[in-house]
């Protein structure tokens, strides 16, 4: 599809939530939308590459929450490399070397979560000090989308229609009586000459028991897909007329005093803060409806739904042998799953937790994981795979006065220059070439070459070669807490002192 309204056009991806549905996959640390669950890329990066499909690059701001900010420029880090102006290939027509500067300086992390509407707000205002006529789009990183030239196109009618300062959102057309969205009303046809039907909006509905949702499906009515379509300045006057202390909140935020000011927005989505107001009171509020293979991957059974099944009607991931199972979803990240006679079932495994449910009883995971966080938190919280900016580690092994951790080095990155209170650290180089600084000594390690880190040196692992370093580290000591770090210098901004 050709593109349309380039220079005004700008898009928002909020990618916060943690995913709890989906766990034990899904966790605090690394949420659904940091995953693959269908395909090679993850749901951000997919969601990136379509609506970059509209915009430009430079003109896509995401907003993640502190934690994921390294893991968000990552991931949007491969989708955009600095020589994308001479790929031939790229769908993106003629770009800018700085395109991936500009995607990751627009990236907004948050100090702390306070729904939708903040955060909408927040990435909004810096649009608008940029460009007041901005068409901005919202979307969530974690929806999946089998259709994306009704997508696009149902976003270009939206933008028609935000151009005449509209709050314009996009409705799916249910397939089914489905109790965890919410609905929208539709309304009397707009006539504005737009390229789809639009509609004034009645009501929002919350999520509905089964009856209601039939009733409402029956009536016409809309999925609430959480996608908004507006014009900048638009925007701006609504939230100072209908939220005048998120308005000035957000006007008065700086580098500075983001994490002060941010703590005082209230907790408020975009759907009560905005845009339930303007339908109560039958203001400028529209919705365009669209069929286009929609949904928020938001528990297991719905990623059984979006999978390829084998003939018994199963979806498995990795290692798996199953015999006379079906109607089940099977999924493992280490190790092989076996079984027998299963109906209608989940089955997902990680390396500390595994998950077994009935299918028709993933909704209710989200209570099961406040129950395992009660008892062990880090279950829900972290991975024993952790990603950071320089690559990742993998917990091994974790006992008293000792922990075993594989590391993984991306090529040029490096770790902060740090020391430790309370450990030790013995390294093995299983692949790569690894540079070293140990208390003010730099030498280099090859594979199966080894060094000893003792405690209180100041010390730094750095990857200086275009291949992935590995390496092997065994902590011993009194205490061996990731919180036992003191980082004197660091790459990422993420010093001590």
């Amino acid at each position: 599809m050709t593109r349309t309204n380039l220079i005004n056009s700008y898009a928002i991806i909020l990618c916060g939530g943690s995913g709890t549905r989906l766990w034990p996959l899904s966790r605090t640390q690394r949420p659904k939308q940091l995953l693959a669950l269908n395909g090679q890329r993850t749901l951000l990066q997919q969601t990136a590459l379509r609506l970059t499909e509209h915009i430009a690059p430079a003109h896509l701001y995401t907003v993640t929450h502190q934690d994921h900010k390294f893991e968000v420029k990552g991931q949007l880090a491969e989708l955009y490399p600095q020589d994308l102006a001479n790929n031939s290939n790229s769908n993106l027509g003629k770009l800018p070397n700085n395109v991936l500067n500009n995607v990751l300086n627009n990236v907004l992390a948050e100090p702390c979560a306070k729904n939708t509407l903040p955060a909408i707000a927040w990435a909004t205002y810096q649009i608008y000090q940029q460009n007041a006529d901005a068409l901005i789009g919202v979307f969530a990183s974690d929806h999946a989308i089998d259709n994306e030239a009704a997508f696009l196109q149902a976003w270009q009618t939206a933008e028609e229609i935000a151009e005449k300062d509209y709050l314009v959102l996009l409705g799916i057309k249910p397939h089914e009586a489905a109790t965890g969205y919410g609905y929208i009303q539709p309304n009397q046809a707009l006539s504005l000459n737009s390229n789809l039907p639009v509609y004034q909006v009645a009501q929002f509905v919350e999520k509905p028991n089964q009856a209601k949702a039939q009733q409402f499906v029956d009536a016409g009515y809309l999925w609430n897909s959480g996608m908004f379509v507006f014009k900048a300045s638009t925007f701006m006057q609504m939230l100072a007329q209908y939220q005048p202390d998120i308005y000035q909140l957000v006007c008065a935020i700086t580098p500075d005093n983001l994490t002060a000011t941010y703590d005082q927005f209230p907790s408020l989505s975009m759907d009560y803060g905005l845009a339930e107001v303007l339908a109560q009171q039958a203001k400028k509020i529209a919705v365009v409806p669209v069929d286009m293979g929609w949904s928020d991957l938001g528990s297991w059974d719905s990623i059984y739904a979006k999978q390829a099944k084998d003939p018994q009607h199963n979806v498995t991931h990795g290692e798996v042998v199953n015999l006379d199972t079906s109607n089940s979803l099977i999924w493992t990240e280490t190790g092989l799953v076996a079984t027998i006679g299963l109906n209608n079932i989940v089955v997902v495994q990680t390396a500390d937790a595994t998950l077994i449910c009935d299918r028709s009883r993933t909704e209710d995971i989200k209570a099961l994981v406040a129950e395992v966080k009660a008892r062990q938190p880090a279950l829900t919280d972290i991975h024993q795979t952790v990603y950071r900016p320089w690559g990742s580690y993998t917990v091994l092994e974790e006992r008293p006065h000792f922990k075993i951790k594989r590391i993984m080095v991306n090529p040029g990155a490096k770790l902060s220059m740090q020391m430790h209170q309370h450990r030790s650290e013995h390294w093995v180089v299983v692949s790569g070439i690894a540079t070293i600084s140990n208390n003010g000594i730099e030498y280099q390690l090859q594979e199966n070459q080894s060094t000893y880190i003792s405690q209180t040196h100041q010390h730094r692992l750095a990857n200086n070669t275009e291949q992935p370093l590995s390496i092997i580290e065994v902590q011993c000591g009194s205490y061996v807490g990731e919180d036992d770090i003191l980082r004197f210098d660091d790459h990422y901004g993420r010093t001590t002192q």
